[in-house]
């Protein structure tokens, strides 16, 4: 029996903590061989990102053509992509390889609040909603895609999950790690009706790359075969043993990154 196989199209976090970097991470800590598209080249550490560079809409493709012609891809994780044409080169690539259980995570800025999406570029984003299986947005991003206000509330979460299913993703997992409240709930809604996912919520500074992780966790998940309910089961169970350990690794002056090994070490 072959491994399972996912690949991120993501940019790069020369600090490891986000990024191309934690979802490989994240990949081989849940048993998923990873594979990887470099987006964009971020110059960025624990305190911030302080330089950006583009990868060429062609190299882009490029990349997607060899990982998709010799692998056997079983799921798609999206993250940052920097640019309109980097966009469009990945929207176009999973319609050439008919990629298969693609989640989504609409990356617009960084944690330490960078912003991670060129102007004009979210407009091209929302065009590529459509080809996804499952969108994780954050609530900042849910706002953001749908020119709202920020969901102060589960209500409000579901009405503003719902209103990103109508733009063509199958599913939506809107993310309220950012809200507020002893918990952190997640809601998922799908045509067929929601589901609620809550934690306790983690009091630490140290949760770099937690969106990232959350939906690499999500498409390790379903490139094993797990159903989208299991996968954003399991994977909201591994995000948060990942950020209950991050204290224990001390990296870096400012926000660190969660601790995507804490089963080994």
């Amino acid at each position: 029996m072959s491994v399972p196989i996912a690949v991120t199209i993501a940019g790069s976090d020369s600090g490891g903590g986000a990024g191309v970097q934690a979802d490989l991470k994240t990949f081989s800590a849940l048993g998923v061989y990873g594979a990887s598209v470099i987006a964009a080249l971020t110059a960025q550490n624990t305190t911030g990102v302080f330089a950006i560079h583009e990868v060429p809409a062609d190299f882009i493709a490029a990349q997607i053509d060899a990982v998709f012609s010799d692998l056997d891809v079983g799921a798609v994780k999206i993250g940052m992509l920097g640019s309109a044409a980097a966009i469009h080169a990945v929207a176009a690539g999973l319609g050439r390889h008919r990629a298969r259980n693609v989640v989504l995570d609409p990356v617009l800025a960084a944690t330490s609040g960078e912003s991670l999406l060129s102007a004009g570029a979210i407009d091209a984003l929302r065009k590529l909603i459509a080809r996804a299986d499952v969108l994780t947005p954050n609530l900042a991003e849910a706002a953001a895609l749908l020119d709202a206000s920020v969901a102060q509330d589960e209500g409000e979460m579901r009405i503003q999950a719902r209103q990103l299913l109508a733009l063509g993703a199958k599913a939506v997992l809107l993310k309220g790690g950012h809200g507020s409240g002893p918990q952190s709930v997640d809601v998922l809604v799908e045509a067929a009706g929601h589901a609620r996912f809550a934690a306790p919520r983690i009091a630490t500074r140290n949760t770099h790359g937690t969106g990232c992780t959350l939906a690499s966790a999500i498409a390790a998940g379903l490139a094993k075969g797990q159903t989208l309910g299991e996968a954003v089961r399991d994977a909201k169970t591994y995000i948060g043993l990942a950020i209950a350990a991050a204290d224990r690794l001390g990296v870096g002056s400012g926000r660190g990154p969660v601790h995507h090994f804490f089963k080994w070490w």
